[in-house]
């Protein structure tokens, strides 16, 4: 789902197979898990949208056990998250499906909750709309929605790093960038989804925890 990043390099770990590994997982991971694992409880199915190289979800399901976790990606990236899934040996792991975001059938449905770090800004308002059209089929009711990542809030940035992020972003894909908070939010409630938290995370990032609740 996310373009190429240049920060995604191959390692070679205890298995001996070569892995795909965006530093900024290794940055976050732990406290995404820790936020998860506030709203996430064991048996749930958790969409992951956007999964890059699948670490999140290796990770994931050996922090937060009992958890299915869900992950999707274009086709270029399967390949990877499979990699991962075989490395990490954890049975809540399930296969990665083919998702790009754009497309207007979902190929999952009812699910408890969907997770996404690191898309909203990668790519432009259009697909982002359509991400939450399908994240709001995909999702049943009471579901909750967790999206990673920086925000502007009142039209302004957060930090220094992040117009530096958003300059890198619009200079490899112009419509893409860092969205404004109160876009994003209402964004949600077109699509069902109410925002219940807006968690402030390491780096100048955030969790926006949203719940899906229809129209009667």
């Amino acid at each position: 789902m996310q373009p190429a990043d240049p920060h995604i390099q191959s390692t070679k770990l205890a298995t001996h197979a070569e892995l795909p590994v965006a530093e900024s997982c290794l940055r976050n991971q732990k406290p995404i898990a820790d936020v998860l694992s506030r709203f996430l409880t064991p048996d749930m199915v958790v969409f992951e949208v956007g999964s890059g190289t699948g670490q999140h979800a290796a990770y994931m399901t050996e922090q937060l056990r009992g958890i299915h976790w869900q992950p999707s990606e274009l086709p270029s990236c399967l390949s990877a998250i499979r990699a991962w899934r075989e490395h990490s040996k954890q049975a809540g792991f399930l296969p990665p499906v083919e998702l790009d975001i754009s497309q207007d059938i979902w190929p999952l449905r009812n699910m408890d909750a969907v997770f996404s770090a690191n898309v909203v800004h990668f790519v432009g308002w259009s697909q982002v709309v359509a991400m939450f059209k399908g994240i709001s089929r995909s999702l049943k009711d009471n579901g909750l929605v967790l999206l990673y990542g920086p925000y502007n809030y009142d039209g302004r940035f957060t930090s220094e790093g992040n117009i530096a992020l958003d300059e890198w972003l619009r200079m490899r894909d112009p419509d893409s960038g860092i969205k404004d908070f109160e876009q994003i939010v209402l964004l949600g409630r077109q699509h069902q989804l109410h925002l219940l938290h807006d968690i402030e995370m390491p780096a100048n990032n955030r969790m926006l925890v949203f719940e899906k609740h229809p129209q009667p």
